[in-house]
């Protein structure tokens, strides 16, 4: 099987401003992900989609395509991350007349993911009879168990109250947390639905070690911690 790999990377994080190509233990964040994915046989194209030329110039100088540049209206904040996935699809299909087999997208959040990571959710993806392979790790919090939200009354309540007592997490149903390490979905299927869970959805357990996903500064220095302790 031969799949595309694409790193999503817009220039305009607010969480952490210019996050994608911040150093992380050496080198930009998003080299990261660039690498892992180069290292995968069954991906034959690693493609950075950006609204970013500095963005883009990090990408090509660590070795990833930036064939196109995304447009602006696909680079806000509220952009649906799926009109993303459907934006690179058109721009392969246009380019080379047709879909790759598997569309991997391998965020630049989660520098810490390993090869053996991506080549599972490959394994799983090529099993068949599924339209998407997500990656999970162990969940810190249940809403069954440990997790509230706000009632109208004012007070709080389980998110999801459960059948019966529950007194130990243990007691409470199996939950995972969904990680960013990777998504491998069908390109037929990106195009024709529009979410993942309305689909055929198998899953990839990450340890939660390789699991971490960088949204802020404090995410940015635990990587770094976790990095040096490797």
């Amino acid at each position: 099987m031969k799949a595309a790999a694409f790193i999503f990377a817009r220039g305009g994080s607010k969480g952490l401003p210019g996050k994608n190509i911040r150093c992380l233990a050496g080198k930009p964040l998003i080299a990261w992900a660039i690498e892992t994915a180069s290292a995968v046989a069954r991906i034959d194209r690693v493609i950075v989609s950006t609204d970013s030329e500095e963005i883009a110039d990090v990408a090509r100088t660590h070795g990833a395509e930036v064939p196109f540049m995304r447009p602006a209206e696909l680079a806000q904040d509220n952009t649906p991350e799926w009109l993303v996935w459907r934006h690179a699809l058109d721009f392969l299909k246009e380019a080379t007349g047709g879909y790759p087999e598997a569309l991997v997208s391998v965020p630049a959040t989660a520098p810490l993911r390993a090869v053996e990571d991506l080549e599972r959710c490959l394994d799983e993806y090529e099993k068949g009879g599924v339209d998407a392979v997500i990656t999970v790790t162990d969940a810190h919090r249940s809403p069954y168990f440990n997790m509230v939200k706000m009632q109208s009354d004012g007070c709080v309540g389980l998110v999801i109250p459960p059948v019966g007592s529950v007194f130990r997490r243990q007691d409470a149903p199996v939950v995972f947390d969904v990680t960013t390490v990777a998504y491998v979905v069908r390109p037929e299927f990106v195009m024709t639905k529009n979410g993942i869970f309305e689909g055929l959805v198998r899953h990839v357990h990450v340890p939660i070690e390789r699991a971490l996903d960088i949204d802020t500064l404090l995410d940015f220095r635990i990587a770094e911690c976790l990095i040096a302790s490797r």
